[in-house]
């Protein structure tokens, strides 16, 4: 069991915080509060505590100085003090005196937020390459450190790793939420257990196939990686998405999981990858040489909701076709309503635009969970060791 910010003293102490605020913007407004949404817990409970608070987040990509500009976090300092209904001292530097003073100045129950991570990386990547002094440096700031970041818990940053390193860490409450659903549906799934992956390719989610087909009892497959597998079947698949050099691969999954593996039975196609495109909905046996896969079906989308009917555990990660389109959603769509519906399971989005699909129609509240890390959950449900948890002192 790992450490949580309830195990550990925090009135009068300084408590650095890492959250996942890497939030959408726009003309400098945040378009997307969602994250900042999911660190209040932490970051209340803390201030409630006594304990004051040095937050910090990446946001973006910082490679040039010029990236600086539409990347600073000060958009989030007041989004973040309008959500708490306090003030937030924003703090414009990742480190100084500017910094260390604000730090000194702050009281019992008070917070800041210091400037975007990665603007360390504009000198020699010292943010994402975990320069070890910058981990250290950081580190030096507060007594103890509350990692909440599940959605760079796959990266080995100055910021979560770098810290950890160099004083007592512990987990805040969106990571330990994480670790309960997810490693929970890798490590003891409630059983039936039933996985649906989609997206567009094989290769973003083979590790995940392997290790799912050990755990799982079924494994659904759609969207535009479901066109590998059915050229390993040696299926007409016309213009749709294909990945050559993966089609053995495909075949020796399809091999491995035998009775597991469920692909789609009819699909939409359409003679070219376009919104408006004419399109129409035939068996994956006639898919006609001059067009292309878009959507899974409604005879597929049957098909899994019979398989799920009676799941305990379902994970959910990749769209079952062009979701963007309007055209082409209503696979995606079909599995969403599906999985909302059920009562008697623990229902899990496991981030990325599956979990756009289920806040953009409202399911967001029918989720046992919906994951804040796409890169990260993939990573977990592949079984790999994640080195921000790994950083996490145990009980």
């Amino acid at each position: 069991m790992k450490k949580t910010v309830e195990d550990i003293e925090l009135k009068g102490k300084k408590v650095l915080t890492r959250a996942d605020l890497n939030v959408p913007m726009e003309d400098g407004e945040v378009t997307n509060d969602n994250r900042i949404v999911q660190a209040l817990p932490t970051i209340k409970y803390i201030l409630e505590q006594g304990g004051r608070v040095i937050l910090f987040s990446h946001l973006g990509k910082v490679k040039t100085e010029d990236d600086k500009k539409d990347k600073t976090l000060k958009p989030v300092s007041d989004k973040l003090s309008e959500l708490l209904d306090q003030t937030v001292l924003f703090v414009p530097e990742t480190r100084g005196t500017e910094l260390e003073s604000a730090i000194d100045d702050l009281k019992d129950g008070e917070i800041l937020l210091f400037e975007n991570t990665r603007f360390e990386d504009v000198d020699g990547k010292k943010e994402s390459g975990n320069d070890a002094e910058l981990g250290k440096y950081w580190a030096g700031l507060g007594d103890v450190f509350v990692n909440d970041a599940f959605g760079t818990a796959h990266r080995s940053h100055a910021s979560n790793v770098g810290i950890a390193e160099n004083v007592e860490t512990v987990s805040g409450y969106l990571m330990q939420k994480e670790i309960d659903f997810i490693g929970g549906a890798v490590d003891a799934p409630k059983k039936p257990f039933v996985a649906i992956l989609g997206g567009a390719k094989v290769s973003d989610k083979i590790g995940v196939i392997e290790n799912l087909l050990e755990k799982a009892d079924k494994v659904l497959i759609g969207g535009g990686m479901a066109y590998t597998f059915f050229k390993a079947q040696g299926k007409e698949i016309g213009t749709s998405l294909l990945e050559e050099d993966k089609v053995d691969l495909a075949k020796s999954l399809l091999e491995a999981g035998k009775d597991k593996i469920v692909l789609p039975e009819d699909a939409v196609v359409a003679e070219k990858f376009d919104k408006d495109a004419a399109h129409k909905t035939v068996s994956v046996d006639e898919i006609p040489e001059d067009m292309m896969g878009l959507d899974i079906g409604p005879d597929t989308v049957k098909a899994f909701e019979s398989h799920l009917k009676d799941a305990k555990t379902v994970v959910w990660n990749g769209p079952m076709g062009v979701f963007e389109f309007e055209n082409f959603a209503q696979g995606t769509i079909g599995v969403c309503k599906a999985l909302a519906g059920l009562e008697d399971a623990i229902t899990i989005i496991g981030g990325g635009d599956s979990a756009a699909a289920a806040f953009d129609l409202g399911y967001e509240e029918d989720f046992s969970h919906i994951s804040t890390g796409g890169g990260a959950s993939l990573e977990y449900l592949e079984g790999k060791e994640l080195p921000g948890l790994a950083a996490i002192n145990n009980k």
